[in-house]
């Protein structure tokens, strides 16, 4: 083992819990504590040759260790401003789509409070996709029914999402704009 070597052994072993106790004072998580002695000892050890004698290289290590906090607190700061940065793009360039669950959570439960034969002729079209014509060979009645019940149906559908409160739109509307209950003809 090299002299250097030796000479940086010894300063770890005599400082090594001073220099700790000193961080751990100082920062909010030990982990962060632990990074400002790892960096502290690495500029030690690059720097062994500049490093004083005695006591005084307990003083030299705080020297180290302070100027270390202080970039430490310097790259917590550009991190948590980074960190703010993207979350404002994040909440500009992503949808919050909260409103819709919520608008979906409403129709859905509108729909379950439809009578069985109109919420059936609903969700063949909505959900299963059907015409008017493949609705009628599902059900067995005429086409020229199926768009009479569709349309009754529809219209209770808006009656109940109304009754909730929940409707955004003018009086009489409803924004059934979400694709499972969007007429085939209207996409």
């Amino acid at each position: 083992m090299s002299e250097r070597q030796e000479r940086f052994r010894r300063l770890y072993a005599g400082q090594f819990d001073p220099l700790l106790g000193y961080a751990l004072r100082r920062v909010d998580r030990p982990e962060d504590a632990a990074d400002v002695v790892a960096d502290t000892f690495l500029v030690a050890w690059r720097r062994i040759d500049d490093v004083p004698e005695g006591d005084e290289a307990r003083l030299w290590l705080y020297g180290v260790a302070r100027r270390t906090l202080a970039n430490h607190r310097r790259g917590a700061g550009r991190r948590s401003a980074l960190g703010d940065r993207l979350r404002q793009d994040l909440a500009t360039a992503v949808p919050d789509h909260a409103g819709a669950v919520s608008e979906r959570e409403t129709v859905r439960a509108a729909l379950m409070r439809l009578a069985d034969r109109d919420r059936e002729v609903i969700e063949l079209s909505a959900w299963e996709g059907l015409e008017p014509r493949e609705i009628a060979e599902v059900l067995g009645i005429s086409p020229i029914a199926v768009r009479s019940r569709l349309s009754r149906s529809r219209a209770r559908l808006r009656a109940q999402v109304d009754e909730a409160g929940n409707d955004p739109g003018p009086p009489g509307h409803v924004p059934l704009r979400h694709p499972q209950l969007v007429r085939q003809e209207d996409r």
